[in-house]
């Protein structure tokens, strides 16, 4: 499973901003897809996450409100809707992929990664 991040880059505070995660390797539906954060020297957040068959969502609290999760499956990608952004939300931004339904927020219980895309906001 190869999982590729992209969208990132420098906005104003209050922009909005749509990254995306391609996905490769995988079959079926019984999986789920996150997104993490990690700025620096920060432990990495959890975002949300969605299962990716029934595109039930889940969000992490600090973002819960101003970003949404979506899917395309024809297109194999997962979205991460950004919007109202603040300095606060400036970080690397990771999507992740999971076997099974959970929508787990714990980063250790993903097994794939893809490489993370920076987001800047500056105030």
């Amino acid at each position: 499973v190869q999982l590729q991040a992209s969208g990132g880059g420098s906005v104003q505070a209050g922009d909005s901003l749509r990254l995306s995660c391609v996905g490769s390797g995988r079959t079926g539906n019984n999986y789920v897809m996150g997104w993490f954060r990690q700025a620096p020297g920060k432990e990495r957040e959890f975002v949300g996450s969605i299962r990716w068959g029934g595109g039930t969502t889940y969000y992490g609290d600090s973002v819960k409100g101003r970003f949404t999760i979506s899917r395309d499956k024809s297109k194999d990608t997962v979205y991460l809707q950004m919007n109202t952004l603040q300095p606060e939300d400036t970080a690397v931004y990771y999507c992740a992929a999971k076997i099974g339904t959970i929508l787990d927020s714990n980063a250790s219980l993903y097994n794939y990664w893809g490489q993370g895309t920076q987001v800047t906001v500056s105030s």
